[in-house]
């Protein structure tokens, strides 16, 4: 069994070297702040932050730096996705997921699906529920460079009303006021990023109120799974930061939903709202059961344990017995609907995929967050971007440092080569990853 185990933790090792000075030029720029793109565009890169970005001969390149072309690609930010579960890597039985690699979740699982996330182009990601040692050590570890995965934000353990049993190191039950003022004290002593509910349906007033208030006196955002129309309800009535996911059954949102946040938008005191949709979860696992053969490709399972891999494939040779998704073929319908009924409210969409889903690996899952943004919803590419770049670095409190590409910012770089803004699934393709500074692929 040790010898086991230390096989899987040797793919979780991951050193990064020190950058020298390194300039991308060539390609198309996109700064992630939505202005034209920069043809024939450069990006000079010192230390961890960016020096300047521009057109060729409107930058100085520094002499003695490293030339990476970027000829015949698109460079854009380093993506965000703001819904993963690092915990999770598709795999199609719950139950058996959580008795054999639960308790592997920090030395081997979570840093796999950091690696995998990164080597997809996600340069930061929120993860979105796990053991608190273990979310905020795997976070920690990264930020060292002992992980190579993208900048992290974690919340923690998922408190909620029903706690399933086996997952109680992750998924905290609150029972009463007290004891939810107790857990978010606890949290944000541990220096956790944000507060993730679920079931806000099910809390009492007291238990709420105190939850949020708690949480507003450490500085936590608090953010809640929109499954139920009620949770969005009483979430918009308290002030709630964000929502996750696009429950509610097989419908679209009603229409208490729709005006609960224009009404919230239209109040002047009203704090921001952010919401990711995650809408490729269900999506890819609809067009895998027509076709999965995407499963097959090398590049899906490349960073993962051969005997991991072979246990998740097998997981998902059956559609109909894969658990932990909630009628997916009837709420397909739905998804798109939503997402414009989301961006007609004028709410922040922030790009999320819900990687670690039956069947959604890290490694594919944020592209096709995009591509169903724009293939199947009909959502401009150039919006998609912006929600997996700008926007999000925004809602996390770190645009100033983050998100875009302009001097100053992290060197959080990404490259494709094509024309992105015309075939959004060359994201699948990722040439260069560049985080903080750090060549990783």
């Amino acid at each position: 069994m040790r010898r086991a185990f230390l096989a899987l933790a040797a793919w979780c090792l991951a050193g990064t070297a020190q950058a020298a000075t390194l300039v991308l030029s060539g390609g198309t720029v996109i700064d992630g702040y939505g202005n034209p793109p920069i043809a024939d565009g450069v990006v000079v890169i010192e230390n961890d932050r960016i020096l300047a970005v521009g057109g060729r001969g409107q930058v100085v390149v520094p002499e003695g730096a490293e030339l990476i072309s970027t000829e015949g690609m698109t460079v854009l930010p380093g993506l965000w996705d703001m819904q993963v579960n690092l915990m999770r890597l598709g795999h199609g039985d719950m139950a058996r997921w959580n008795e054999t690699y639960g308790p592997l979740a920090e030395r081997v699982i979570m840093p796999i699906a950091a690696r995998q996330l990164l080597q997809a182009g996600v340069t930061s990601a929120r993860d979105t529920a796990a053991p608190l040692e273990a979310a905020i050590n795997v976070r920690d570890r990264v930020q060292d460079h002992l992980i190579n995965g993208p900048t992290l934000y974690v919340s923690g353990p998922l408190l909620r009303k029903l706690v399933p049993p086996g997952t109680e190191e992750w998924q905290w039950a609150v029972n009463g006021a007290e004891d939810a003022r107790a857990k978010v004290a606890r949290l944000a002593g541990a220096d956790v990023d944000y507060l993730l509910l679920a079931e806000v349906d099910l809390w009492s007033a007291e238990e709420l109120t105190a939850a949020v208030t708690e949480a507003r006196a450490r500085g936590l955002p608090v953010h809640a799974y929109a499954d139920r129309p009620a949770d969005v309800e009483r979430g918009v009535e308290l002030q709630f930061d964000g929502f996750l996911g696009t429950g509610m059954g097989v419908a679209a949102f009603p229409d208490s939903v729709v005006l609960a946040l224009h009404q919230r938008l239209l109040e002047p005191a009203a704090r921001p709202l952010v919401w990711s949709p995650a809408i490729s979860a269900i999506l890819n696992f609809e067009s895998l059961r027509e076709n999965a053969e995407p499963l097959d490709d090398p590049r899906t399972t490349a960073e993962l344990p051969p005997l991991v891999a072979a246990d998740i494939l097998g997981s998902l040779a059956d559609p109909d017995r894969v658990t932990g998704l909630d009628m997916p073929a009837v709420r397909a319908l739905t998804l798109c609907a939503k997402l414009h009924q989301l961006d007609d409210a004028k709410v922040r969409l922030l790009l999320g995929s819900d990687a670690g889903a039956p069947g959604h690996l890290h490694s594919r899952a944020t592209w096709q967050e995009v591509d169903f943004w724009v293939r199947r919803c009909g959502m401009p590419v150039e919006r998609a971007i912006q929600a997996a770049t700008y926007d999000a670095a925004m809602a996390m409190g770190v645009g100033h440092e983050s998100g875009t590409l302009a001097p100053g910012k992290y060197a959080d770089v990404i490259a494709v080569r094509g024309d992105l803004l015309r075939h959004p699934d060359l994201l699948q393709f990722v040439d260069i990853v560049i985080k903080r500074g750090h060549r990783v692929r």
